[in-house]
């Protein structure tokens, strides 16, 4: 008998998270949330990701049925700010100004609910981010790209951004948005392994 593949859900209407699973060998169903950040509130950029990634699972998997449910939120963290999305070019070009030359920390909070048994886990990645120098032109053209205003902390590191950023310490797939060693952690609080998710 063959074995069943997991059913699995990602809670974010992100191409570049759904990328990583896919990569992974992972054919997970997109359904965006619908959740209203703004309303969500934390003591820390840290308590913040986890919060809304927690609400984002939840928020899918009462919707979807039987399915494991992925939720993630990424926020960079500058000089103890939590930067999201940026709402415009212009604060694109203010954001990489004030952050040339300097490093930051990309947080990505991940939830895994398992609607079938209800049980929930969730926990934090970090990655430190160190910054190049681009100079006014440099930022103003990669503001125009429009490539950073879908990204937290308005940059990337698998396109255009990746030309301004010098060094990460930490899982790269984290900075995407998703990382997989860390879900495969929480796959293992719930008995699950990762093999169980692949594509046949």
């Amino acid at each position: 008998m063959e074995d069943v593949v997991r059913r699995v859900v990602l809670a974010s209407a992100s191409k570049t998270r759904l990328e990583v699973l896919r990569a992974a060998g992972v054919e997970a169903e997109a359904v965006a949330s619908g959740v209203d950040e703004e309303a969500v509130e934390a003591e820390s950029v840290r308590e913040l990701v986890e919060a809304l990634a927690i609400g984002k699972a939840q928020a899918v998997a009462e919707r979807v049925g039987e399915a494991l449910v992925i939720g993630c939120d990424s926020l960079l963290e500058l000089e103890g700010r939590g930067l999201g999305k940026p709402e415009s070019a212009d604060q694109v070009v203010r954001w990489w100004r004030e952050r040339r030359g300097r490093r930051g920390t990309l947080y990505t909070g991940h939830c895994l609910i398992d609607t079938g048994s209800g049980r929930r886990v969730s926990a934090v990645g970090e990655t430190a981010v160190r910054f190049g120098s681009p100079s006014d032109a440099e930022i103003r053209a990669y503001a125009a790209s429009e490539e950073p205003l879908w990204a937290a902390g308005a940059f990337t590191i698998d396109g255009k951004g990746g030309w301004f950023v010098e060094r990460i310490e930490g899982d790269a797939g984290n900075v995407l948005g998703l990382s997989l060693p860390l879900l495969r952690e929480l796959l293992g609080e719930l008995g699950i392994s990762p093999s169980e998710l692949w594509s046949r």
